[in-house]
């Protein structure tokens, strides 16, 4: 393809031809920064006495005089944009407990942003007056005190896999967008390449640090462990898949492997920290097809190939099959772009990783027919392909106006919705940025009980995700129109949402879509809640009571106090 081709394509074609599709302190002594563990090796950098430190950042107040406001108010969905009063950036946790007290003090609305990345208005919402902006807040590292690895809201998944591999060579199951920040990701429940082998991020959290607000209106920073004696553990479960903005502020998080034989708060781990994550790849075996959007590509030839894709999935989805070690996204772009193309990645390093590949892709493309313009295969670093420059932005500087819309997959999608994805991907109202991604999901994710944790989507074997994406504000509404109509017939048997059944369960509050809580789009009776949360909505409501008894963390799609 050439490089204009490539551009218009935007983020999500970008993601999958670099096979990453689609995330010192107060608490604990903090060893490892990012600085420190590029040179680090073993078991990790030290922490040293070192030379001088520099100069603590923040905090720091941008208001609508400063010229550096306008370039601060944007996150990465150029559609909502906000005119809080103030921007507050800040560096630490003193400052966030600092930052949320004020806001409380005043009756200012608060909204916070780590990486920017949210789909919805959630920080941009004009009810917001304090805009907390965390991206200072970066730091990664071993933390000896609590025998696991620090994360600060303000990483991006990038930095966390750079720091994590270069000091230990281990990595966590998180997201194949670089830029994304950790904040919100691994409070949502995050996935990405190495989930069906290793399971979803928060099967690795161990505590997460919160600044709170209780019932007098006074704010403080709590931690909260996977450690069920632990009288905060409620607030760490809600953080186990409840969300970004609901409970608090996100100021650390702590994670290691359930099953490491680490120790609690308090003493060092036994053995090496290197044990504590899963070991990262050495290389990424990778394959890419490309298929023409030409005559031959016809209803039964894509539908051939959305049915195999799915089909394989439901066969190959189990925990423990050697088969969950294969990542694939299908990424069907509308007629309008010319093709589309699957990319299917694997650890090299494993035994016959080439003949599961090669397995792969014959079932993908058993029967369709269709004129490959591209089939490649090849072997790259694996720090390369998780943290390639470009990826996790919708678009380019210009293009950055998108909706995306989601579902949770049990089984593949049936020949009438394959149908209703064929109809909307060849009419006249789509784009050449826009689509829809079919992305492998289930295996070792699906060996924790729903309950668990607060990602209650616990049996699935895929995700679909549905976009558009578009550059100018007057096209607004006819990109909305169109993708609404898609997502509605392809789910008009249950009331146009993915309603938790045979075949759908849900949707993941990290693609956070405010449809569903309309009803001119969610006719099902279905409330969003149990779209998102199923029966762990009643346990949030809970934690929300405890720990934010006066609502002061609220926005579009938040957890609501239970009724009194």
């Amino acid at each position: 393809m050439d490089r204009s081709k490539d551009e218009r394509l935007g983020r999500r074609q970008l993601l999958t031809r670099a096979g990453t599709v689609a995330v010192g302190g107060a608490v604990g002594g903090l060893t490892g920064t990012a600085a420190e563990a590029a040179t680090g090796g073993g078991s990790g950098p030290a922490g040293g006495d070192g030379g001088p430190e520099a100069t603590p950042f923040g905090p720091v107040s941008v208001r609508p005089d400063d010229s550096r406001y306008d370039s601060l108010l944007r996150g990465d969905n150029f559609r909502f944009v906000g005119r809080p009063e103030e921007i507050r950036v800040v560096g630490s946790t003193e400052q966030v407990v600092q930052a949320v007290a004020d806001a409380v003090r005043s009756g200012r609305r608060i909204a916070v942003r780590s990486g920017g990345h949210c789909f919805e208005n959630f920080t941009a919402d004009p009810a917001v007056r304090l805009l907390l902006d965390l991206s200072p807040m970066d730091a990664v590292g071993f933390d000896p005190v609590m025998g696991a690895f620090a994360v600060q809201p303000g990483a991006t998944l990038g930095q966390v896999y750079r720091t994590l591999f270069k000091g230990w060579g281990v990595t966590i199951p998180a997201g194949g967008c670089p830029e994304v920040g950790a904040g919100g990701h691994l409070a949502g429940g995050g996935y990405g390449p190495l989930s069906r082998r290793y399971g979803s991020v928060v099967d690795y959290l161990h505590a997460v640090e919160v600044v709170v607000v209780d019932q007098d209106g006074d704010a403080r920073a709590v931690v909260a462990t996977r450690d069920p004696d632990d009288p905060n553990h409620d607030l760490w479960w809600a953080h186990t898949g409840g969300g970004g903005g609901n409970f608090g502020v996100v100021t650390r998080y702590w994670l290691r492997s359930h099953d490491s034989g680490a120790t609690g708060t308090g003493t060092r781990p036994h053995g090496d920290p290197a044990k504590l994550l899963p070991p990262a790849p050495r290389g990424l075996l990778e394959c890419l097809v490309i298929w023409a959007w030409d005559e031959k590509m016809n209803e039964q030839a894509f539908t051939a190939l959305l049915r195999n894709f799915g089909t394989w999935h439901e066969h190959n989805s189990a925990p423990g099959s050697p088969a969950t070690s294969l990542y694939a996204v299908l990424l069907t772009g509308h007629r309008s772009s010319g093709s589309f193309q699957l990319v299917a990645q694997i650890d090299a390093g494993l035994p016959d990783a080439d003949a599961l590949l090669t397995g792969f892709v014959s079932a993908v493309t058993t029967g369709a027919g269709a004129t490959e313009l591209v089939n490649l295969r090849r072997i790259m670093p694996w720090l390369h392909a998780m943290t390639w420059p470009g990826t996790g932005e919708a678009g380019n500087v210009i293009t950055r106006r998108y909706k995306d819309k989601a579902g949770y997959l049990r089984r593949r999608l049936t020949d009438t919705q394959l149908s209703a994805v064929y109809r909307h991907l060849t009419n006249s109202a789509g784009s050449t940025d826009s689509g829809m991604l079919t992305v492998g999901y289930g295996g070792q994710v699906n060996t924790v009980p729903p309950h668990a944790t607060a990602v209650a989507q616990r049996d699935s074997v895929m995700k679909a995700v549905y976009y558009t994406v578009w550059a100018d504000e007057s096209d607004d509404a006819a990109n909305l129109a169109w993708i609404r109509d898609f997502y509605r017939d392809v789910y008009r048997d249950t009331g146009g949402v993915p309603v938790p059944g045979e075949v759908s369960d849900g949707s993941y509050i990290n693609y956070p879509d405010v449809d569903l809580t309309d009803p001119e789009w969610n006719t099902s009776g279905a409330p969003w809640h149990t779209l998102y949360y199923k029966d762990n909505y009643p346990r949030l409501q809970r934690v929300k009571a405890r720990w934010d008894p006066c609502d002061v963390f609220r926005h579009a799609l938040a957890i609501e106090p239970p009724p009194t």
